[in-house]
């Protein structure tokens, strides 16, 4: 192959046409990080001149109360917030891909890929396809952690990120370096910019950062991608892979109903599309009208769709997932699935598979799902900021608990790991002067919450509120904010107003009206009131009511969180457990505040 075409595939690779860097087989951790850093400051890409500190996200909006610069982000570069402006002009309103319009013209993807010069480099990529509604980020996720503890070099693509963009790709298990995304990048965006019309568009966001993907993958050469489903399945940018080598679809319910369909048969059709004849499918145990269709769909194409049982505890050897939640066993146990059947189909499962292992786990797989990570998954953290004004808070304190639950059956298990993770030795508090009276703390439970105008809330809240009940937890507050982010730009999010009034909260006042009435059983309730901070602490000072009957409406995360700070820091005795949920916007919001 002449050094430019190489140079095409990998810039890392060739370097004054001399082949470098060939990866071995399996991942080699005495890899020289600094040699391969100097190469890649030498490519002649000029926006390769950075600063090596961390990217964030080129508007930062300090917590209220703090001076700018407080929150603890540094300024991006100028090259990376220009990259995300770029990403953001491609931003457009999802819609539905059907035979009336060709899968939303889907063919152009692979126009796209011979532009790239990807078309025939893909087909080597070594594949894990995942779709479905819930849980198939968390799947791939310990996909992903138990193959990269086999040795092997690994490509994780997932969606959305929270923070950062660069979550998407990761590479080893990391989040790719600001540099190697820049380098890449512009890569794909000059070549594709240069090579589109108005007959062939540029693609859209989501096709674009899947082109990224495969050039990222086929560049670093890693051993295998996994790929997670954007939307949806048939028409996905992702499925242009025609031969991974296995597939998989997670838990599947009602979500996205204005693009993939009203029904779970037509939702399980689009999942479906991921199949491909000759290549393993798996999926979990699923309702009977999704199962009847996916099982179709592989008779269709003369492929056994296996069902992967969840995964059994004992087999961990006293180790505990990753990723918290009962209903995690459901997904590591098709991520199991998935991996033993990639390592047999690529012939690596030498020495990792034993007479030993017939009836356990590989010691690997053992350590992948243990290890595995997932933002806003299940996720505790406490907030710095209330820890760094005082150490003197006894059990008291202030914690986050993350979870991006967005559709009606995974809000109930959000609930379920939420009503575990703070019942354990807790005593549940109704007034913020009331002191705990025996030897366990006191702690009261707090819900901050939003969700998509697509979404219907009393879909999320009803089964939501039920499963907290039935576990006995009840909410002194819920809280309704809403995002910061603009789904029209990458990396930034728009700036609170100070006046209550300037700000559209209509859709936050219906949620809370649902709220209301779904705890109260009645509709027409009054006092839809938006308070400031101060008015909020006070009302929250006075309050006398108990459970879930109390709920404001905030105009902003920041005045939120200042809400939250104020009410741990007038109750020190109290340990105050806040559940974030509803949208992963809302978890990516707060985690930019609170990360230092």
């Amino acid at each position: 192959m002449p050094a430019a075409a190489a140079a095409s595939l990998n810039p890392l690779r060739w370097y004054g046409g001399i082949e470098r860097f060939r990866t071995p087989r399996r991942a080699n951790p005495s890899y020289s990080a600094s040699f391969l850093h100097h190469f890649v400051r030498r490519l002649s890409q000029p926006i390769l001149h950075l600063k090596p500190q961390r990217a964030v996200s080129p508007i930062v909006l300090p917590l209220e109360g703090m001076a700018g610069g407080e929150a603890g982000f540094p300024v991006p570069s100028t090259a990376y917030e220009e990259a995300l402006n770029c990403l953001s002009s491609l931003i457009t309103r999802r819609t539905r891909a059907d035979g009336s319009n060709k899968g939303d013209n889907f063919d152009l993807m692979f126009e796209y890929l011979k532009i790239l010069e990807l078309d025939e480099p893909i087909t080597h990529l070594k594949v894990i396809h995942v779709a479905g509604t819930k849980g198939k980020g968390s799947t791939c996720a310990f996909t992903e952690s138990i193959l990269r503890r086999c040795g092997f070099r690994t490509g994780l693509f997932t969606s959305p990120h929270l923070i950062d963009i660069r979550e998407r790709f990761r590479l080893d298990g990391m989040d790719i370096s600001e540099d190697k995304f820049l380098s890449y990048f512009w890569w794909c965006y000059n070549r594709l910019q240069e090579k589109t019309d108005d007959d062939m568009p540029m693609p859209n966001y989501f096709r674009f950062l899947s082109l990224l993907a495969f050039k990222i993958f086929v560049a670093e050469q890693v051993h295998v991608a996994i790929l997670e489903v954007g939307l949806g399945g048939k028409f996905d940018a992702t499925n242009v892979v025609r031969t991974p080598i296995v597939c998989g679809i997670s838990s599947l319910g009602y979500d996205h109903m204005e693009i993939l369909g009203n029904t779970l048969g037509e939702i399980a059709g689009e999942k479906a599309g991921i199949f491909k004849q000759g290549v393993p499918a798996y999926t979990v145990t699923q309702p009977e009208e999704a199962m009847s269709v996916l099982k179709a769909k592989a008779s269709q194409l003369g492929i056994s769709l296996q069902v992967a049982s969840p995964l059994d505890q004992g087999l961990l050897n006293g180790q505990k997932l990753g990723l918290d939640g009962e209903h995690q066993y459901i997904n590591a146990g098709l991520a199991v699935a998935m991996s033993h059947t990639w390592l047999q189909k690529t012939g690596d499962a030498e020495g990792i598979f034993s007479e030993n292992t017939k009836s356990s786990l590989p010691e690997q797989f053992i350590r992948g799902l243990a290890s595995a990570s997932l933002q806003g998954r299940a996720q505790i953290v406490p907030d710095p900021h209330f820890d760094m004004q005082s150490s003197s808070h006894g059990s008291g304190g202030l914690f986050f608990y993350l979870d991006g639950a967005h559709s009606p059956e995974s809000m109930v298990e959000c609930a379920r790991w939420f009503s575990h993770a703070v019942k354990e030795n807790a005593c549940l508090v109704n007034l913020p002067e009331e002191q705990p009276n025996n030897d366990c703390s006191a702690r009261v439970q707090i819900l901050l919450f939003n969700c998509m105008p697509v979404r219907d809330p009393e879909m999320l809240l009803q089964p939501f509120i039920n499963t907290c009940s039935d576990h006995g937890v009840l909410f002194h507050r819920a809280i309704f904010v809403p995002n910061q982010s603009v789904f029209n730009k990458v990396g930034s999010y728009a700036t609170p107003q100070s006046d209550p009034k300037q700000v559209d909260l209509s859709w936050q006042l219906t949620i809370q009206r649902i709220w209301r009435n779904i705890i109260n059983g009645k509709r027409g309730l009054a006092d839809d009131s938006v308070y400031s901070i101060d008015e909020a602490c006070e009302k929250g000072e006075r309050s006398n009511t108990t459970g879930l009957e109390n709920s404001t409406v905030l105009p902003s995360l920041p005045s939120a969180i200042k809400w939250l700070r104020e009410y741990a820091k007038r109750n020190q005795s109290i340990r105050v457990q806040v559940l974030v949920t509803g949208s992963l916007h809302l978890i990516g919001d707060l985690l930019r505040f609170i990360q230092t």
